[in-house]
């Protein structure tokens, strides 16, 4: 499964949808999430999802990693859809789906609505959008979990009293070289959030 995963990553990389260089760090990354997630809860969760799936990191490797975890990976961009599409396929990922749309608009439908245990983010964007895009759909005790900058600083980035109004506690940083936090479902999130296409990012609520 590491060379199907290094060879999908290899082409996520050609199109552009990842960075340059050896995809060897990526995979690391995205195993990262996954080893955060079960230091936390000591098991896969029953269902992932992963914000703005791009290039299919961590997505596609929690997906290969959890094989009876339900997985959807989220992704706005039509030509990143057909790439995970495929990719699913190659990998023969069964439990696996995307979901093409707005993050904003997906987080309200039935489908998504409070049904993840995980959801994930890697550079789906800063810190208040990505926090109000997921709080809706993540379910009870659900963890979301987001890849940081080297020198990110969690308290500052993801004030505890910003978090609380989206239903969030508050963000604990992960030990470790991924740098990620992760931030707990504590409440339901207010019917008002997320907020409409674009909104989040234009108007950050903190």
């Amino acid at each position: 499964m590491v060379d199907g995963l290094t060879a999908v990553l290899r082409r996520a990389r050609d199109l552009g949808f990842l960075g340059p260089g050896d995809p060897a760090p990526h995979l690391r990354h995205a195993l990262a999430f996954a080893e955060a997630f079960e230091a936390i809860e000591g098991a896969a969760p029953e269902a992932c999802c992963d914000l703005g799936a791009g290039g299919g990191v961590p997505g596609l490797v929690l997906a290969s990693r959890w094989p009876a975890t339900d997985m959807v990976l989220l992704e706005s961009a039509d030509r990143r859809c057909r790439f995970l599409r495929e990719a699913i396929e190659g990998l023969g990922l069964a439990h696996a789906s995307v979901a093409e749309g707005r993050a904003e608009e997906l987080a309200r439908a039935t489908d998504y609505e409070g049904r993840f245990q995980l959801v994930t983010a890697r550079s789906f964007g800063p810190p208040a959008t990505t926090a109000e895009c997921a709080a809706r759909l993540l379910g009870p005790r659900g963890a979301l979990i987001v890849s940081e900058p080297p020198s990110g600083a969690a308290g500052v980035r993801w004030p505890a009293d910003g978090l609380a109004r989206l239903g969030l506690g508050p963000a604990v940083a992960v030990d470790g070289s991924a740098h990620l936090v992760v931030i707990r479902h504590a409440a339901p999130c207010p019917d008002r959030y997320p907020r409409r296409n674009g909104v989040p990012a234009k108007r950050p609520l903190f």
